[in-house]
């Protein structure tokens, strides 16, 4: 487990136990992190974050370059631990480059690669990491 950068301040859901949490980057730009439940097996869930400022005109996945990926990745590695901690029954968590398969292209492969950098910094070895073309699939041992 590699030592984390500080993290930007954690806006939570306003019921502890909720899907969406936010951060602002001393840039200001702003990030959603949101979990979604599996439709097929509510123990499974997506992990998508990406920015929500109108300067990147509706485009959530964009690559910022404000230089603070790695502030950024921390925020999202403590946000993902306290979801872990609070729904500790949940047993696979799914990371995607790009929101759509069709989408998926040379900057989601390097999104993804950038996520899975981190995973170690999340789940410890109690968990599994299956790492595809277009996804991440971590689950519980």
């Amino acid at each position: 487990m590699r030592t984390l950068q500080p993290t930007f301040e954690i806006i939570p859901p306003p019921i502890e136990s909720g899907s969406a949490y936010y951060f602002t980057t001393n840039n200001g730009t702003q990030y959603e992190v949101r979990f979604g439940r599996k439709q097929n097996n509510i123990l499974n869930t997506s992990i998508v974050f990406g920015v929500l400022n109108d300067e990147f005109e509706g485009e959530e996945y964009s690559m910022t370059n404000k230089f603070e990926v790695y502030k950024v990745m921390s925020t999202i590695v403590k946000i993902v631990q306290r979801y872990i901690q609070l729904h500790p029954k949940i047993n696979c968590y799914e990371f995607t480059g790009e929101p759509t398969e069709k989408e998926m292209g040379n900057e989601g492969r390097i999104r993804l690669s950038l996520y899975n950098r981190y995973l170690p910094n999340i789940f410890d070895k109690s968990w599994s990491i299956k790492k595809e073309q277009d996804q991440t699939i971590v689950s519980k041992n």
